[in-house]
């Protein structure tokens, strides 16, 4: 009996690490794609992807959903290229969190710069639909190494 519960327990857990790495993988695509989306200045699947009370914090300020939406729609940023560099990801219940090192091309203030930064995600699973309720840029040098 006991074999057999213990067998249980393995098999549950290769379950849950296997839906845990499918989760983890599913929030690296979608960050991805969000990085595709903010370079086509796409707002109407970035409006859909951001939490109504969604939070960005940038070098020069912090603001709400609208206003980030407003920057990409005019372009007063324009995110032309996130070449990610690492990816770690962690899944609480309903919440992941995402730290991306990336290198950011963009378009600010009618010049072309490019800054490294770790780029903090959270999303929250809301009726079967990820939503991003925070993203906040820190800037770092390019050996900047995310600790898995």
């Amino acid at each position: 009996m006991k074999k057999f519960i213990l067998g249980l327990i393995v098999i549950f857990t290769g379950i849950h690490t296997a839906l845990s790495q499918d989760v983890k993988q599913e929030i690296v695509d979608l960050s991805k794609t969000k990085w595709e989306w903010m370079a086509n200045k796409d707002v109407t699947n970035l409006g859909n992807l951001f939490d109504d009370e969604s939070k960005f914090v940038h070098m020069s300020g912090s603001w709400k959903k609208d206003r980030e939406l407003e920057i990409i729609e005019s372009g007063s940023i324009w995110y032309k290229n996130a070449i990610i560099h690492d990816t770690d990801v962690e899944i609480h219940g309903d919440t992941a969190i995402i730290w991306s090192r990336i290198t950011l091309v963009a378009h600010v203030r009618g010049n072309d710069v490019t800054t490294e930064f770790t780029v903090t995600e959270i999303f929250q699973k809301k009726s079967d639909q990820w939503k991003l309720l925070n993203l906040t840029f820190s800037s770092v040098r390019d050996t900047h190494v995310i600790e898995h």
